[in-house]
């Protein structure tokens, strides 16, 4: 560089190279430069600080522009691109518009991919038109997908009858479809199913969307549960099939999947009812017992009857005795007896899951009987004359099956039907195709004939090797590492192997009770002073451009960056949009309604957080905390509507409350959240959130997570 530049060109050289490096793009005249920038690159190069308007002043000269662009191209390795570069982008953006819901996301995606390859990043003119190319394609690509799935007169009665009024016309079968269930009850379960089969009826699984991903049609539904139906008859009427198609379907999979959960929640409600009838029945055993005891005593030593008459007496009492059932059974035994004692509910939450197509394999119980039960209910429970006619269900339920009384014995089959369905729903050999979280895993899967297709676009926008020996070896070899580490630890006491086999580890020391770090915090707070929260998040902002990512573009305008910054209150506060409003002046509820909506979709609230982390870990206050491999996570309970179905009662405030599952590092970042249902294991999250966030090969890998188990442990 000292060699290429004089003094008076040399800084701004630096900046080219700098900015280039960064942002995979040209700087020009016009761009914008922080002063702590300017103050750096100076210091770095050797020469004195200049202002921002004698950097521009340089650029006036458009060859000495030219001149540095290209000079810092060749130092960076970036090339301009080609039209094979073009065609292989095309090909990319097309890809990645099937799940995009705006072209800001095609952009940014089309930059990512540019700057990868280290080709010069061009103007945003010929990004916009390369996303709105892709984005229209694929746009009519579903158009012409959904026009064939409901041709022409389908479509319109299709859309003539979502809109027509309910009995008895309060609202349409739209605004009907659109609310959502209330509180758990077996009133909310068949109101949900009464949806299923409206959807059903329509045709809404029938349809051939194959060409449409799930995550677009996601967004169309967003679309329509966000907009008022008088609104969306105003648009036109090929997208508004689109939309209206879109929303009947993922409608149809998501109260699929309220309607299992429900019914697995019902059951798991009418089986704890039932323990708790066996247990109250097994606590008055011994005082039936001691009466019983007491009236054969007392006729026994009844000296008014001869001893003849005392014995048929006694003998009569000890066969009242049922000696041979409750006593010897368990209390897993006494709970199944009690669960097909409640044959009215049973069955209830059996039959309202009827018009249900439940696939599974053969071989599987919960099918098998599932099948049974809907077969004999074809033919009439009540002509069932053996019990021998019944399938095997398995020791712990078959003696009450297979027992002598016909009636008894279909009520223990419903029970035990409803129980085995229930365990294979959960764990995933019984399915419903019409179901996002309990449909087949295969359907969850990219399709053979998409992976085919687009096999080397699938690996370069995953970012994973092309052949599985390339995946795993990292993997294995990462595991050998840490087995020996594991080894290394037991040797050097840290780790022990107990009686059962598992791995523990020794007992903390206690931190000795040290007043620095309690000075130190008071006097860092002390020379910060008062802060007021909007200015936090200005500041994080400017810092990490969260707001880039949250919009999908720079901010147009103020109105727009407030309405934003409004939505953020909403979301993670007590207030709601129209509270926030009224705190903001001049700022509409819509505005911030529309913000909100916004920023939940396409996980770009997930990607500002990210962002918002990485910078909170470069703090170099924040190395001093941790060294950014361990973490900690808990669930939070935070307040909700008794209405809502899966809401559960806090059993600490008793009041009801819906989890959210938080994982924080020790340099105190929340790195990775999900909603959970309270009163359930949380195994699963704790694992989930760890291998989310080390899925990234560029940030520290966590190695370690603290949790509550609750009595449980977790390897």
């Amino acid at each position: 560089m000292h060699e290429q530049f004089r003094d008076e060109h040399r800084l701004a050289a630096a900046l080219m190279v700098l900015f280039m490096r960064v942002a995979g793009r040209t700087l020009d005249g016009f761009t914008v430069i922080p002063r702590n920038l300017l103050r750096y690159a100076a210091e770095a190069v050797g020469v004195p600080v200049v202002s921002i308007a004698s950097l521009r002043s340089i650029y006036r000269r458009r060859q000495t522009l030219s001149a540095h662009q290209r000079w810092a191209k060749e130092c960076l390795g970036l090339s301009e691109i080609t039209a094979a570069d073009e065609d292989a982008l095309t090909a990319a953006l097309k890809l990645q518009a099937q799940e995009a819901a705006h072209t800001d996301d095609l952009i940014e995606a089309a930059k990512q991919w540019l700057f990868a390859r280290c080709i010069l990043i061009p103007s945003s003119f010929r990004l916009l038109a390369w996303a709105r190319a892709a984005f229209s394609q694929v746009e009519d690509q579903i158009v012409a997908c959904v026009a064939k799935a409901v041709p022409g007169v389908r479509g319109k009665q299709l859309l003539h009858a979502v809109h027509t009024l309910r009995p008895p016309g309060n609202a349409s079968h739209l605004e009907w479809l659109k609310t959502a269930p209330k509180r758990h009850s077996p009133t909310t379960l068949a109101q949900t199913l009464e949806k299923v089969r409206y959807l059903t009826s329509l045709g809404a699984y029938e349809w051939d969307l194959s060409d449409v991903v799930l995550a677009r049609q996601q967004a169309y539904a967003r679309q329509i549960q966000a907009r008022r139906p008088v609104k969306s008859r105003e648009i036109q009427t090929r997208l508004q099939l689109v939309e209206m198609v879109c929303f009947l379907r993922v409608t149809l999979l998501e109260l699929t999947d309220m309607a299992l959960q429900q019914a697995g929640r019902r059951s798991q409600q009418l089986l704890r009812a039932a323990a708790e009838r066996a247990e109250a029945r097994r606590g008055h055993e011994p005082v039936d017992l001691l009466k019983q005891a007491l009236q054969l005593k007392g006729v026994l030593h009844d000296e008014t009857k001869d001893w003849q008459q005392r014995v048929l007496e006694a003998q009569r009492l000890l066969a009242g005795l049922d000696t041979g059932t409750d006593a010897a059974r368990s209390f897993a035994a006494r709970v199944r007896v009690a669960l097909a004692q409640d044959s009215q509910r049973v069955h209830a939450c059996l039959a309202v899951l009827e018009n249900l197509d439940f696939q599974g394999p053969a071989k599987d119980a919960g099918f098998t009987q599932w099948q049974a039960w809907r077969e004999w209910r074809q033919r009439g429970a009540e002509n069932l004359s053996s019990s021998s006619a019944l399938p095997d269900v398995g020791p712990a339920w078959n003696p009450l099956v297979h027992g002598a009384d016909p009636k008894e014995a279909w009520q223990a089959f419903e029970a035990s039907t409803m129980m085995a369905l229930r365990r294979s729903v959960r764990r995933g050999s019984v399915w419903v195709d019409h179901s996002l979280s309990f449909r087949e895993r295969d359907q969850m899967l990219i399709s053979p004939q998409q992976w085919a297709q687009h096999r080397k676009e699938y690996i370069a926008q995953l970012g994973v090797p092309e052949t599985a020996f390339e995946f795993l070896q990292p993997v294995l070899t990462t595991l050998i590492a840490g087995m020996w580490g594991v080894v290394g630890a037991c040797r050097r006491g840290r780790v022990e192997v107990g009686k059962d086999g598992m791995l523990h580890l020794s007992a903390p020391a206690a931190v000795s009770n040290d007043r620095e770090p309690v000075r130190t915090r008071d006097a860092i707070y002390r020379s910060i002073g008062s802060v007021q929260f909007p200015d936090v998040i200005l500041e994080v902002d400017a810092a990490t451009n969260f707001s880039d990512v949250l919009l999908g573009h720079r901010a147009r305008s103020q109105q727009e960056l407030l309405a934003l910054y409004g939505a953020l209150l909403a979301h993670g506060t007590e207030l709601d949009g129209q509270e926030v409003a009224l705190m903001i002046p001049g700022l509409e509820y819509a505005q911030i309604l529309a913000a909100m909506r916004a920023i939940e979709s396409n996980k770009r609230l997930r990607r500002a957080n990210e962002r918002v982390v990485q910078y909170q870990s470069g703090i170099p206050l924040a190395a001093l905390w941790g060294d950014g491999d361990k973490a900690c996570a808990d669930m939070m309970a935070l307040d909700a509507s008794r209405q809502l179905w899966n809401a559960r009662v806090d059993p600490r405030r008793r009041t009801y409350a819906a989890g959210i599952y938080t994982h924080l590092r020790d340099r105190w970042g929340s790195v990775y959240d999900q909603p959970i249902v309270l009163n359930e294991r949380q195994a699963g999250v704790a694992i989930e959130g760890v291998e989310q966030y080390n899925r990234t090969e560029d940030r520290i890998r966590l190695s370690l997570l603290a949790v509550d188990t609750h009595g449980y442990v977790i390897i």
